[in-house]
């Protein structure tokens, strides 16, 4: 099959008189009603849905094998496909493009930092995902947009559908990393958080590669300059607590971290809204307003009231809006380096502390691990919460082997003398079901004492499975609370269940081969 040049057919399609380029929000909003791919709500925001894809696809994701960049892809890890299928999507998704009345493109950059960020363009059938890209990417002032040149273009047609059979896919849909041709390829699905983790996916490449730690994480900076990272999969509290009335947020999401500090790779906010309130998470609440995209949220027939506590379409429920819509920020997204790295994690064994200090050791180990509890009851049967392991905070993004993101975060931290604390946001006097969620008040307290050095030299006392370092005493939280064996009414019942956490850890760490010792013996558990 004759291979197709990727830049000759994309000069083509953009040429075309279909083609509109960077429309503003309202103009783009005009055009999401005026084509009905959406409905004004009285927020102001606009509400679409995504059909039958309400989440990511990540049995339909792959990367293109090539020559360049074969050696250096986990493939354990990744989807590999051919060049050859990636060519043929190619031309039919183009040639699908070319035959529509309208295509919208939007140009952008992923980095705040001027000195290592990516000039994309993002190329949408529909007129919301291009406001989707307008505000999750970073904006370009007039001034940029005369010397913009894209190093890395997504292109999305939701409606055109592969055939497996004849496509090479898993599915009707799929998304495909090309790093040489520098293209995402996207088709069959409308969930816009395709475009968002795709280019993270393809940060989490071209970073390391200039010695920058790419992370999946939120950050924050205080009064005095200091700045804080918060690490954690989903349900964990990650944005509850990077927003801080008292720090300014640099970023929700994703993050770099070079030689001169840490900054935001996006331009936006692409929040979940599943029983969002005014009273819990104001910012949130707040932000979401003219320009803002939100997805699969059910409105009021009469009044277009978003009613965030409805999940007929899903759970996944999200707004997507500029992170100017948030008052309490930096501008531009970055700041110095870290002083402190807090990994969230909601154990629903109740048995891991509440916050405990860890050495550079623990910290790698902990972080190659990403755990967290999947919660019982959402099937019928289960009784059990279930070990979630999801490598780096991030695993469905790292295009290279996990260690090589392990090895940089063990590198900074030493460099930079960064304190890092685990902070277990979940279960406290007893497993999900015995025992009770722990207090936000408790964990606010925990953490803003980690902040703000209180933790430097406290007393401790080790974990006897664990390993790690648990502070005696915390302003604000009562000592009992701070280490588990003393929560729970059923010692033995607590030694079990410590020992069954334990052991998950390790079978899961059995995934990586090229650890040193020192991590195993060093970072994990000791019973």
């Amino acid at each position: 099959m004759n291979s197709v040049h990727v830049p000759n057919e994309l000069d083509q399609l953009l040429k075309k008189n279909n083609v509109q380029v960077q429309l503003s929000v309202p103009q783009l909003v005009e055009k999401i009603l005026a084509r009905n791919e959406g409905t004004l709500t009285s927020t102001g925001a606009v509400s679409v849905s995504t059909g039958k894809y309400t989440g990511r696809s990540p049995k339909d994701k792959f990367i293109v094998v090539e020559d360049s960049t074969k050696d250096k892809i986990d493939w354990e890890s990744n989807q590999p496909i051919s060049k050859e299928i990636f060519n043929n999507l190619y031309q039919k998704v183009l040639n699908h493009l070319k035959q529509l009345e309208e295509v919208y493109v939007f140009k952008g950059f992923a980095g705040a930092d001027q000195k290592s960020r990516l000039p994309i363009q993002v190329i949408n059938e529909f007129a919301w995902q291009n406001l989707f890209v307008h505000q999750l990417f970073i904006r370009p002032s007039e001034e940029e947009l005369l010397s913009h040149d894209s190093q890395f273009t997504v292109i999305t047609a939701p409606n055109f559908k592969a055939d497996p059979a004849v496509d090479g896919t898993n599915s009707e849909t799929f998304i495909i990393i090309s790093f040489e041709e520098k293209v995402v390829l996207i088709g069959g699905t409308e969930y816009a958080g395709e475009m968002k983790k795709s280019i993270f996916s393809v940060m989490n490449y071209l970073l390391p590669e200039n010695n920058i730690f790419s992370m999946h994480c939120s950050a924050n900076v205080g009064q005095e300059g200091d700045v804080a990272l918060f690490f954690g999969l989903s349900g964990t509290g990650k944005t509850t607590l990077s927003a801080d009335p008292n720090r300014k947020l640099i970023g929700d999401d994703e993050h770099g971290w070079s030689s001169h500090g840490v900054f935001n790779i996006e331009g936006g906010c692409y929040a979940k809204c599943i029983n969002l309130s005014e009273e819990k998470e104001p910012q949130i609440f707040n932000a979401i307003r003219f320009g803002t995209v939100l997805e699969n949220v059910i409105l009021n027939q009469e009044t277009r009231v978003p009613d965030y506590d409805d999940n007929t379409l899903t759970e996944n429920t999200r707004a997507a809006y500029a992170i100017e819509n948030i008052d309490n920020i930096v501008k531009p997204s970055l700041a110095g380096h870290p002083n402190t790295i807090v990994f969230l994690t909601a154990d629903a064994f109740g048995v891991l502390p509440p916050i405990s200090k860890l050495s550079k050791e623990q910290a790698m180990y902990h972080f190659l691990s990403g755990f967290t509890s999947k919660l019982a009851g959402t099937e019928r049967g289960v009784t059990s919460p279930e070990a979630t392991f999801s490598t780096c905070f991030g695993a469905p993004f790292l295009p290279l082997p996990a260690t090589r993101y392990a090895e940089m975060l063990g590198e900074k931290i030493l460099e930079h003398n960064v304190n890092v604390f685990l902070v277990n946001t979940g279960w406290t006097g007893g497993e999900y079901g015995v025992g009770s969620r722990m207090k936000l008040s408790y964990t606010r307290a925990m953490v803003q004492a980690a902040l703000e050095g209180e933790l430097d030299s406290v007393e401790t006392v080790t974990d006897e499975f664990f390993g790690l370092n648990i502070p005696l005493h915390i302003p604000g939280v009562p000592d009992e609370v701070l280490q588990p064996s003393k929560t729970w009414q059923d010692s033995k019942a607590y030694e079990k269940k410590a020992k069954e956490l334990a052991a998950k850890f390790r079978d899961n760490f059995k995934q990586f081969k090229h650890v040193s010792a020192d991590i195993i013996e060093k970072g994990g558990p000791i019973a």
